[in-house]
């Protein structure tokens, strides 16, 4: 899978779980102030990227410095990467 593919399945997959408008899915696009999710909604945002990418997401710390689009796309391309080097 290649980084732009990964990149188009977490804004799909997001849209949909949180009714977003595709077109509004930028790299730089804030979660909070310009997609209007709250602090609750990472959680959902967790359960939505790992039922996407079949891996759990156990980094806690790393989940809640997450900002932005880019800052997911990042996080998920390194974990997937990081993953296929162990398998």
């Amino acid at each position: 899978m290649t980084d732009q593919q990964i990149i188009e399945r977490i804004n799909t997959s997001l849209a949909e779980e949180f009714e977003l408008d595709l077109q509004d899915m930028t790299s730089e696009a804030n979660l909070f102030t310009d997609l209007g999710l709250d602090s609750l909604d990472l959680v959902d945002l967790v359960i939505v990227l790992e039922g996407a990418f079949g891996f759990k997401i156990r980094e806690q710390e790393t989940v809640r410095q997450i900002r932005t689009l880019e800052d997911i796309h990042r996080f998920v391309i390194d974990k997937k990467r990081s993953l296929e080097r162990t398998a």
